[in-house]
């Protein structure tokens, strides 16, 4: 049977809406879009693949409840990718080869948006769906500027649930990134290789439920970027900042106002680093960071990185330096609530709250 192909709504509302917007960018001084902004809905049975090769920009992909079993490359800047929430799911091929041609599917992802090398894709969103099982990463971004990704759900993905890279200006807010084989949220200057830290010019990761992965939040080898608000529980560790001595260095980040507590996982040791269990919020090899009125509480065990709140000599051997670790409320953690086993120069341990911490004084 053909697949049917998705329907363009150029309504009489739409156009009354692109009208709307059109007349606001020219009082703001602004050209308007050079097409009417399109909403192409979607419908089960049908392709989303093909409503995205048929998207410009300022249009919006309207995928309806139901299953889609296809992974989705998205490589046009502003354009909005939207589901109706956990109703609207999409899973990996039933066949295998199916969508083979799709370098997306090839990685295994569940979602691409892929820009290059000094033509980053800009303003794209992916909102209110569903990405599950697929073999590596759930969404994988690269090469992006301004992009979002809001209330998505990503859950038993094999690597990441949400991953970026090579990006500026991200905004990730409001999703539940569960069960998924490494981190529930990703960030990174490069995913699978050294260099040093790209300044993601202010990018956010906030207000999202992490649970049940490797690491809830791993922001690696990059600058510039706030993790706040964020509800992380059940995993093999929380809050993972990762650099070493490459310059520049992995720093000027704020991590805040965050729940962190039982990540109690147990995570065997794998090529990059050794078993987790027991990580609340972990620095390693990072400068000039902001810890601060985050809650910590019953993040146990015996693994090296195990504590509340815990600085790690880089394990390529850059240490933490002129970071703050100030007014958090960390208990019940073990071994410590507060850890410092890094011993590089310049850390502050200010008005914290907590009972143990190692070596002491750091309460």
């Amino acid at each position: 049977m053909p697949t049917r192909r998705p329907t363009r709504l150029p309504t009489r509302r739409a156009r009354q809406l692109a009208g709307a917007a059109a007349g606001l960018l020219i009082g703001l001084g602004t050209a308007p879009p050079a097409h009417a902004a399109t909403v192409r809905v979607v419908h089960p049975g049908q392709s989303i693949q093909q409503a995205v090769d048929g998207a410009r920009p300022g249009d919006t992909i309207l995928v309806l409840p139901g299953t889609y079993h296809e992974s989705v490359l998205l490589t046009a800047s502003d354009v909005t990718l939207r589901g109706a929430g956990r109703l609207t799911v999409l899973s990996p091929p039933a066949d295998p080869a199916a969508g083979s041609a799709n370098a997306c599917a090839q990685a295994g992802a569940g979602i691409c948006v892929t820009g290059s090398a000094g033509h980053r894709l800009t303003g794209d969103r992916i909102e209110s769906l569903t990405v599950s099982g697929f073999a590596k990463n759930g969404i994988s971004a690269s090469e992006t500027d301004r992009l979002t990704v809001r209330e998505v759900l990503a859950e038993r993905n094999g690597s990441e649930g949400i991953s970026q890279e090579k990006s500026t200006r991200g905004r990730f807010q409001g999703n539940v990134s569960r069960d998924n084989g490494q981190a529930g949220i990703f960030l990174a200057n490069i995913a699978y290789g050294k260099g040093g830290a790209i300044d993601t010019e202010g990018a956010v990761i906030s207000d999202n439920q992490l649970s049940g992965n490797r690491m809830g939040v791993v922001v690696r080898r990059v600058r510039d970027l706030t993790v706040e608000r964020n509800a992380i529980t059940g995993n093999c560790g929380g809050v993972f900042v990762v650099g070493d001595d490459d310059r520049p260095r992995t720093g000027a980040l704020s991590v805040s106002h965050n729940r962190v507590d039982r990540n109690n996982k147990y995570c065997p040791p794998s090529d990059m680093l050794p078993a987790i269990q027991g990580a609340g919020i972990v620095l390693t090899g990072v400068e000039s960071t902001l810890v601060a009125h985050n809650q910590v509480d019953d993040n146990t065990g015996s693994t090296p990185m195990s504590g509340g709140i815990v600085l790690f000599l880089s394990y390529n051997g850059g240490p933490s330096a002129d970071n703050t670790i100030s007014r958090n409320v960390a208990t019940g953690n073990g071994p410590a609530d507060l850890a410092d086993r890094d011993g590089g120069p310049g850390n502050a341990f200010t008005e914290n709250q907590c009972r143990v911490s190692q070596p002491a004084g750091r309460c």
